[in-house]
């Protein structure tokens, strides 16, 4: 397997944003829909685009909800995010390795830029899909396609890493393997049944499936 370019998921996989995306449904949920709403009903809204979340809320007042989301998400963003162990060092040895890097997120560019440098990571990734970039967001391929052209890479060395369904189909919608983080939220046995063909305890192991490992 040679593989030169490496497609990342933002949320749930390079930074911990759960608390804060979970507190973001909460209050937006708590607003519109008062005491109807549970955490595990705002963990199984994780992963799409937030406009196909709240349109099975209230499909009148989806426009009005992202922006209750948004604007309480972009408030509570630097106190609720954390980073995850392993993260950082790893990417910076991709990163000195010469490795193709992209983000490929379904939240807006705004507030993925926010995560990548409070995180410090926004000096690894020169290319950065957010949801407004796009037509379709995953598990549609295009996210992953414009990222391959924006980096100047062909599929044939790519892979997707991310933590939920989401990536996992849009990698194999385009054709490419894929690694999905232990750590997810949604729990591994539920990301296993979608069949990733890596599972990883600690971002740290992808060096060692990729060859990055490799003095």
């Amino acid at each position: 397997m040679n593989i030169e370019t490496l497609l990342f998921d933002l949320d749930g996989t390079l930074i911990n944003t759960n608390e804060l995306i979970i507190a973001s449904f909460l209050h937006t949920l708590d607003k519109y829909k008062p005491g109807e709403y549970t955490r595990e009903h705002a963990i199984d809204f994780i992963g799409p685009p937030l406009i196909d979340s709240f349109r099975k809320v209230d499909a009148e007042r989806v426009d009005e909800m992202i922006a209750t989301y948004r604007a309480f998400n972009h408030e509570k963003h630097d106190e609720l995010v954390e980073e995850y162990e392993g993260v950082y060092e790893t990417v910076e040895r991709l990163h000195e390795q010469g490795y193709k890097l992209a983000i490929v997120t379904t939240k807006i560019r705004k507030t993925a830029l926010m995560g990548l440098k409070l995180t410090g990571l926004d000096q690894f990734f020169d290319v950065v899909i957010g949801l407004d970039d796009v037509t379709k967001a995953k598990p549609d391929p295009e996210p992953l396609e414009k990222a391959l052209a924006a980096l100047g890479a062909s599929k044939e060395t790519a892979m997707m890493i991310g933590d939920s369904h989401y990536d996992v189909q849009a990698g194999k919608n385009l054709g490419i393997p894929t690694a999905i983080v232990g750590w997810s939220i949604k729990g591994e046995e539920n990301i296993r049944s979608y069949q990733p063909d890596y599972i990883l305890s600690n971002m740290r192991d992808l060096l060692a499936i990729i060859g990055a490992d490799e003095s």
